[in-house]
This record gives structure tokens, sequence and C-alpha cells, in this order.
């Protein structure tokens, strides 16, 4: 009877440990993961991951848990765009994982401010907020140098301003719905206050 209880338990750990490593992804495969990067995303978010177009955004160096959420969030609708729920449908949960830590591997190269005046203000936003306007400092979820927290928040800092404006505006719209917290945010803020964190944070290193 003792011998049956012990077989049991040690069948129970057995299965528990199967089980949790069944559920384990496996390890991300850089290599794997810069094909699928060059076959399906290169034309438009650079071969390193450091696109030239502004309306693109950089993803070389950014969090890799934040952008196998975007991509998922593309897959299942939760974020809206027809062209990158296309190429998002495609992958797999391993797929993607592979090309965000690929992606993460990269450096990204960095760009700058276009209006002196604008960044100022900017600057003033993105770390001290306007806390009459219910407008929190962005530095407190992004880091004051735009790396951003990892798993938590993306990196920002060197983004391209056109890019960041056009996902502030679809934030405080609603066209992007995929983050409460940033349609909060962007809610309060208006068009000459996007372009100057915008234009802050193209230049933050």
């Amino acid at each position: 009877m003792k011998s049956l209880a012990a077989f049991l338990i040690a069948s129970l750990f057995a299965a528990s440990a199967w089980a949790a490593d069944a559920a384990a992804p496996a390890a991300p495969d850089l290599k794997a993961g810069q094909a699928t990067f060059s076959a399906t995303c290169v034309a438009c978010h650079g071969a390193d991951g450091n696109s030239t177009v502004p309306a693109q955004p950089k993803l070389a160096q950014q969090h890799p848990e934040y952008l196998v959420k975007q991509l998922e969030d593309f897959k299942s609708g939760a974020r809206t765009s027809a062209i990158m729920k296309g190429f998002a449908s495609a992958l797999s949960e391993q797929d993607m994982r592979n090309v965000a830590w690929w992606l993460a591997s990269q450096k990204m190269t960095w760009g700058f401010s276009s209006d002196e005046k604008l960044a100022t203000r900017g600057q003033a936003i993105y770390r001290g907020g306007i806390m009459d306007r219910h407008i929190p400092a962005c530095a407190a979820c992004h880091s004051p140098n735009g790396a951003g927290i990892p798993i938590q928040y993306p990196r920002l800092g060197g983004q391209f301003e056109d890019y960041v404006a056009t996902q502030l505006k679809q934030f405080r719209s609603g066209e992007r719905a995929n983050s409460d917290v940033m349609h909060d945010v962007a809610h309060y803020m208006t068009d000459n206050e996007i372009k100057a964190v915008s234009d802050y944070i193209a230049g933050l290193r």
C-alpha cells in the first residue's frame, strides 16, 4: 500500500513537471528570427530593424516582450492595421518570439529633434507632464532617457517624430485601442503638445 502511494505521488510530480515543460515556450532562435524578418518585414522596417521611412517605426533594440504583444494584437485585431494583420497572421507564436528577440539584439540608429523650441516644450511635458490637465510625465513609464521598462513599457528614445505623433493621435481618437493607459494619457493632449513631445522623443537618448 505504501509503495502504491509513493508511486502515485511520484507519478503526480512527473506529470506536473511534464506539463510545466510543455507549457514553457522554446528559447528564441535568433537565426530563424532574422530569416523570418528578412523575408517579411525588411521592406518597411529596414534590414536591421532601423526603418528609414518616418511613418514606419524603428524596431531595433525594442523590448522583445512588447514586440510580441504588438504582433499578437495585430493578429487578433486588438490593434488594427490591414497590412500588419496580414503579416502577423502568418506568424506562429514561436515565429513572433524569434523575430522579437532578434530585433532586440540589434542596435537602434539614433534620431534627432527638428525644432529646438518645440523640443524644449516637449521635454517639459515628457519629464514633468501637465498636472492640471491630467497629463502625466512620459518619463514615469518610458524612463528619463526613453529606454522604457522591459516587459512593461516600450523604448521610445530615437523613434521617428512622425510615427510617435501618429500613434498618440490614434490613442487619443480610440483608433488604436490596445492600451487603455495610453488612451487616457493622449486624450488630454492637443495636437501641438503631441508634436512637441514627439519631436523631443526623436532626439532623446
